[in-house]
């Protein structure tokens, strides 16, 4: 086993502010210690932590495949909640291995937008061998509202080709599953109580009664199937749903379905967003932003009011926000680049840095073991050549949970 990995900041960049110097001890794939003392240091340079793309289809659309070997949509059905992105990664997409390049180690994959509610969402190790390394967390589900649920009429099953069609899709599917649940659950009460009442009459042996009881409740799991059973899961909040938006009205459908329904969701896109009041609503609703791709390219009717300059009424809002790159919309390492629009508009620099460290982390409950340096995280840090924020920074070592990936010669 290797000993400890010294690195010495000048300066870092902690996630949430900047310090002048700092030394950072690895053991493991942990930091064990964050202060002053000078020691010698294997690494010197600026010091971030990893990246983090908040919404991501690596992997699934492949760099140098073609585009029907794409797997990040599938058309069989506008419902596909157990369908886990991670079964349709290659890691040997040459994306992954430029997104380390550039510090970028943890994306969150999901599929695309053409269903709506289409699989899970999963956070990735980007420097993953293959997929049995690859899974930090199960974050929930990807949804889609807006123009690209609907516009998937030649794909299979039933598909509405309105929003209002769709909408009411989704509600009626949403009623449909707590209405069985609500079912399968009287029943097993009928069954408990009536097991109650013969139990009390008939004084049944004890392992009778557990024998029967266990069986009630195995009966009442039957009931819902693993599709039930997922949508559940995300009807009563237990997991986040990343909820494709582009436009303000749908973005208020968004809210009052939150409402109805008490999802936990992010609003993910909002590209086409362009009145504070909209941001600010969201925040009012408790509903964080996974905002980008910035600088993409507008390519339908839906991306009208697509503009850089919007980024300066989502920075007045109240909105809690992060970045994401909407990999292969814009590619993986432009996650960094990405963060000049929030500069022009006068962003401080860490400010801005936070957006895809510790606020990524935080909208995608990681924070607990990434997107800051501090000891007792995952050591998954960056050391740049020069002020990440500079156009010609590149890191001089990149470190994964504690294992150097790469160093410049």
């Amino acid at each position: 086993m290797s000993g400890p990995k010294v690195i010495h900041a000048e300066p870092m960049f902690d996630g949430q502010r900047l310090v002048p110097e700092a030394t950072i001890v690895v053991e493991g794939d942990r930091i064990v210690e964050v202060g002053k003392r000078r020691l010698k240091a294997d690494f010197t340079g600026v010091v971030t932590p990893a990246f983090i793309d908040a919404h991501s289809h690596i992997g699934m659309w492949r760099q140098g495949e073609p585009g029907d070997e794409a797997e990040a949509n599938d058309v069989t059905d506008q419902f596909l909640p157990v369908n886990d992105p991670l079964d349709s990664v290659y890691f040997d997409d040459p994306a992954f291995a430029e997104a380390v390049e550039f510090g970028v180690l943890y994306s969150c994959i999901v599929p695309g937008s053409g269903n709506l509610v289409g699989g899970r969402a999963m956070v990735i190790r980007n420097f993953a061998a293959n997929r049995a390394a690859a899974l930090v967390k199960d974050v929930g589900y990807k949804m889609a509202l807006g123009f690209n649920p609907r516009s998937t009429v030649a794909w299979k099953g039933s598909r509405p080709n309105t929003r209002m069609g769709i909408y009411g899709m989704l509600e009626k599917k949403f009623d449909a599953v707590l209405a069985k649940k609500e079912k399968a659950d009287l029943g097993r009460a009928r069954k408990l109580r009536e097991l109650e009442r013969r139990t009390k009459e008939k004084k049944l042996p004890r392992k009778e009664v557990a024998d029967e009881r266990a069986a009630i409740e195995a009966e009442h799991r039957l009931e819902l199937d693993a599709e039930d059973r997922a949508l559940l899961e995300l009807l009563d909040g237990k997991r986040t749903a990343k909820v494709h938006v582009h436009k303000e009205d749908d973005v208020f459908y968004l809210i009052d379905l939150v409402k109805k329904y008490g999802l936990s969701v992010t609003a993910d896109h909002l590209m086409d967003v362009f009145r504070r009041e909209v941001f600010d609503a969201l925040a009012d609703a408790g509903i964080p932003v996974v905002y980008g791709p910035p600088g993409c390219l507008a390519y339908k009717v839906e991306l009208r009011h697509e503009n850089f300059r919007n980024v300066e009424l989502l920075m007045k809002s109240r909105a809690f926000y992060g970045l994401m790159t909407d990999h292969p919309v814009i590619m993986t390492p432009a996650l960094r680049d990405s963060l000049k629009y929030f500069l022009i508009h006068g962003m401080k620099e860490e400010a801005a840095l936070a957006l895809i460290t510790s606020r990524n982390a935080e909208i995608l409950g990681i924070d607990k073991d990434l997107g800051t340096v501090a000891a007792g995280k995952l050591a998954s840090l960056v050391v740049w050549d020069k002020d990440p924020l500079r156009l010609g920074a590149f890191p001089s070592m990149v470190m994964g949970e504690g294992r150097v990936l790469r160093r410049r010669p």
